[in-house]
C-alpha cells in the first residue's frame, strides 16, 4: 500500500493506493495518522480512489483513525470511495459512521 500526502491549509489529504488489508503497510498508515493527530493535524481526508480491496483489518484502520481524530476534536472523511468499498461500508453499516465525498472541495467544506 502506497500513500501520498498533501496539505491544503489545515486539512491533510492522504491518497492511498493498493489494497488495505492489514500487515506492515496497515501499521505504517495507522502510525502516519496518529503522528498527524499528535501534531494537531486532525482534519484528515482519505482518498480511496485507488483502493481495490479492503478487508476487516482495513476497516479497523479506518475506524481507529476516525476514533483517534474525533477524540482530538477532528474528523476523518473518505473521498472517492470505489463501488466495491462502498458496498463493504454498506454491508458493515459503517456508511452511517463515515462521511464520504466525491470531490475534495465538498470534503473540505464539510470541515468549515
Amino acid at each position: 500500500m502506497i500513500h501520498k500526502i498533501s496539505e491544503d491549509g489545515d486539512i491533510v489529504r492522504i491518497m492511498i493506493e493498493g489494497d488495505v488489508i492489514g500487515g506492515p503497510d496497515a501499521k505504517t498508515l495507522h502510525d502516519l495518522i496518529r503522528d498527524l493527530i499528535d501534531t494537531k493535524k486532525t482534519k484528515i481526508v482519505l482518498d480511496l480512489s485507488k483502493v481495490e480491496l479492503m478487508n476487516s483489518s482495513g476497516l479497523g484502520i479506518l475506524i481507529s483513525a476516525l476514533t483517534t481524530a474525533r477524540q482530538a476534536k477532528g474528523d476523518v472523511l473518505l473521498l472517492n470511495v470505489t463501488d466495491r468499498i462502498k458496498s463493504l461500508l454498506r454491508i458493515t453499516k459503517l456508511n452511517s459512521i463515515f462521511k464520504t465525498f466525491d470531490s475534495f472541495e465538498l470534503a473540505k467544506s464539510n470541515f468549515n
